[in-house]
């Protein structure tokens, strides 16, 4: 098959220019094109960014124990979940890129036709070398890894790290002649996009200087996203489920709100002198399939709070109703322990370039009694410990709802990423006044923190090594535990007109000194909508600093077992969750993009912000010290943190800054909190020049490998499959999860190609 090259900058596809010959043996020559001059040793654009090296740690979360505790109608009802979990996950694929739907389509039919011996046999005996097989699989596992071709950390596209030929050879080397039709069909499809490093293309984003977001389609821009935003809060719906289009003619704009029913009749709306159609439907194969899952779950809850819980779930799903999502996160709120935890829906807003739609996410795990013990215990201390946060009384919620505080071991998380922890439902009205629930992702934890045996941390002084090695995991658990519940879990919003905001009149503000008029969140606001593409970033910085603040108070880490004589001290445990946050900054340079000036990840964005408050403390406190390596003799950086000054120096610096981050919150003030957050999100010359030693010294982000719940004998017993730690069993787990071919997921693709 001719299927001739794409040059990953240009964009130039079966161009006799484009050279074809590997030389010497190297895998990267096919990159070379005449017209634009792009080569790996001299190109401005780094190739290997944007390939996911072979080197990447792959584990598994490992919930077998847990599991084994259910009886069989929770082991049912976890099936049935789980089954909705990964069959609204392919909303994902349609929320990553247009080309992503395609991709996993092809991935699945070739990996379903044949097992992967016989496909890595075929491919070496169609000469490939057992190195560009390794990339291939590495490429699919990741792609499966992160429901599509952009990191769900990070948001940046990765590409096969083998030429077009080879990647082609590798899938159809194994299949039959009436396949091989499909997968050329597939692969025509697909091909351009999926290597194509056009500018845009490199990132996500919104605009034609930014990257791509499937969230809108490709003609919309942030003004386009503003108005959108804005209309839909003066109609009090919701952006959580939906997406929009801009027609390319009249520039009036349709909002899809994601549903299984297609019945309703679409609605016509004028704002600022723009149409805007609401059209229900977007989705629908998937939220049908969703909702079956669903209606099979209830014949296995526990109680009626679950039922009741499962039947708002459908009816949101089928409706497109986030009013019932609403209901049944309260439902959610009240099952208080149950041994099978669960949460789905558009939850997360990382992704929105505008920060207001949510990624599809759907969890089902085995509650952990022994850690959630601990946990709870945080819990009933709650409300004496916010009183040791910065800010004054009036800033913090009149009553604090306790929550479930829970560790979880996940048999399924049907998303493109997986969390080590959660703090939802997202709504802030709920929040505020109905309550929350906060869970710790302990099997994530495990899998994803752990260091390997002999492993040396970047930029961590030879001093640090050991200590760091030791509590990273710890320190990361207690950050997590302080972030969760009494960051996320804190601080009240006050809106226009209501007796809340007129009690607040008069008021001395904390950071002014005056008396407080407002602005306050106007009505039908909420925080997401009114700060925007920032509340992401703005509020996980919150939660991290929360964390660094009350990981001070001995009191708190009494609660997770550090006492003043114990092996683990107090002080060691506090040093290292500083140190992992200054790292955390610093190696979060990664995922800042010099060329558009953004940062594409909110929590490292957050951690960034942290960094460079601390560093204007001066050297006394934190100095990044530039040096040679002297077992690389490369250039690399020294984190020295002063630990004798964290509990004073450090402490006060980090309380002012919450002060600031939680009054501009609670008002509603964009003007100021925005200026505050952006100033610090500046990445100045000095920084800059540190990101070429962070990119040269980054190490992958670890691939999980979930388990798939499976019945038995087609009867009502249930097994929990396991797989084999690499690529191949990331590839066996997905073809154990999904069917060869999905003809609704092509129609979905067909249908959003063209506008997306």
């Amino acid at each position: 098959m001719a299927i001739g090259y794409l040059c990953p900058c240009c964009g130039v596809r079966n161009a006799p220019e484009l050279k074809t010959k590997k030389e010497d043996n190297d895998d990267a020559s096919w990159m070379i094109c005449q017209p634009c001059g792009v080569n790996p040793q001299v190109s401005p654009l780094d190739i290997s960014v944007h390939i996911i090296p072979l080197e990447t740690p792959i584990v598994h979360l490992d919930s077998k124990q847990a599991f084994s505790l259910l009886d069989e109608k929770e082991k049912n009802y976890a099936y049935y979940l789980c089954q909705a979990d990964w069959a609204g996950a392919k909303i994902c694929l349609l929320q990553c890129s247009v080309e992503s739907p395609i991709i996993f389509s092809l991935l699945q039919l070739v990996f379903s036709s044949s097992p992967s011996s016989d496909i890595v046999n075929s491919a070496l005996d169609k000469g490939l070398t057992h190195t560009q097989i390794d990339q291939a699989f590495m490429y699919a596992a990741s792609f499966y890894g992160n429901m599509g071709n952009y990191k769900s950390f990070g948001d940046s596209k990765f590409i096969p790290a083998l030429s077009p030929e080879d990647m082609y050879t590798f899938l159809s080397a194994s299949v039959d002649k009436s396949t091989v039709k499909i997968i050329d069909e597939l692969w025509e499809e697909c091909v351009s996009r999926m290597y194509s490093l056009l500018p845009r293309q490199r990132q996500m984003g919104l605009g034609e200087d930014k990257g791509i977001s499937t969230y809108f389609s490709s003609n919309c821009n942030a003004e386009d996203a503003k108005i959108a935003n804005a209309f839909l809060d003066s109609q009090g719906i919701s952006a959580y489920n939906t997406r929009l289009i801009k027609d390319r003619k009249t520039c009036n704009y349709m909002v899809r709100q994601a549903s299984y029913n297609t019945s309703k009749q679409p609605e016509t709306h004028t704002y600022q002198g723009k149409e805007f159609i609401i059209v229900q439907g977007d989705y629908a194969p998937l939220m049908k399939r969703v909702t079956e899952a669903l209606t099979n779950a209830l014949e296995y809850t526990a109680n009626h709070t679950q039922s009741k819980m499962i039947e708002a779930y459908i009816d949101s799903f089928s409706t497109g109703s986030i009013d019932a999502h609403k209901d049944a996160s309260r439902y959610w709120i009240r099952d208080k322990g149950p041994a099978v935890e669960s949460y789905i829906g558009f939850i997360e807003s990382y992704r929105d370039p505008s920060g207001v739609r949510g990624e599809w996410e759907g969890f089902c795990a085995c509650v952990n009694k022994e850690v959630s013990r601990k946990f709870q215990i945080l819990v009933d201390r709650a409300e004496s410990f916010l009183q040791k946060m910065p800010w004054p009384k009036e800033f913090e919620k009149d009553v604090f709802l306790r929550p479930d505080f829970t560790s979880l071991d996940v048999l399924s998380f049907g998303s493109s990423g997986v969390p080590a922890g959660i703090n939802i439902p997202n709504y802030d009205d709920i929040r505020q006044s109905e309550g929350f629930k906060n869970v710790s992702l302990g099997n994530v934890l495990q899998a994803s923190y752990s260091v390997a045996a002999g492993q040396r941390i970047s930029f961590i002084l030879d001093t640090d090594q050991d200590l760091y090695k030791k509590l990273k995991s710890y320190a990361f658990e207690v950050q997590v535990g302080i972030h969760e519940l009494l960051g996320h879990g804190s601080g009240k919003l006050y809106h226009q007109n209501t007796d809340d905001a007129k009690s607040l009149l008069g008021v001395e503000n904390p950071l002014t000194k005056l008396p407080i008029t407002g602005p306050f969140y106007t009505p039908g606001a909420t925080w997401g909508s009114t700060f925007g593409k920032l509340a992401p970033s703005y509020e996980e910085c919150r939660a991290e600093c929360t964390g660094l603040f009350l990981c001070l108070e001995s009191s708190i880490l009494e609660v997770f077992g550090v006492q003043h004589d114990d092996e683990n001290s107090i002080s060691d445990v506090t040093y290292i969750n500083w140190l992992l946050m200054v790292r955390a900054g610093l190696t979060g340079l990664e995922f800042y993009t010099p060329s558009t000036k953004e940062w594409r990840q909110a929590h490292m964005n957050a951690r960034y912000v942290i960094l460079r408050l601390l560093l204007q403390l001066g050297e006394d406190f934190l100095k990044l010290e530039r040096i040679i390596n002297p077992k690389d003799g490369e250039p690399d950086v020294e984190i020295r943190l002063n630990r004798d000054l964290i509990s004073t120096v450090g402490k006060k610096k980090i309380g002012e800054f919450l002060l600031e981050l939680q009054v501009y919150k609670s008002l509603g003030d964009f003007e100021n909190g925005s200026k505050l957050f952006n100033d610090l999100s500046l990445v100045p010359k000095d920084m800059i020049e540190l990101r070429p030693i962070v990119m040269a010294r980054k190490e992958p982000r670890k691939l999980l490998i979930q388990p798939h719940l499976k019945k038995k004998d087609n009867g009502n017993t249930i097994e929990l499959l396991n797989f084999p730690l690499t690529t191949m069993g990331m590839v066996e787990s997905f073809v154990a999860r999904y069917p060869a071919q999905d003809s609704e997921l092509i129609d979905l693709y067909k249908a959003d190609n063209g506008v997306m």
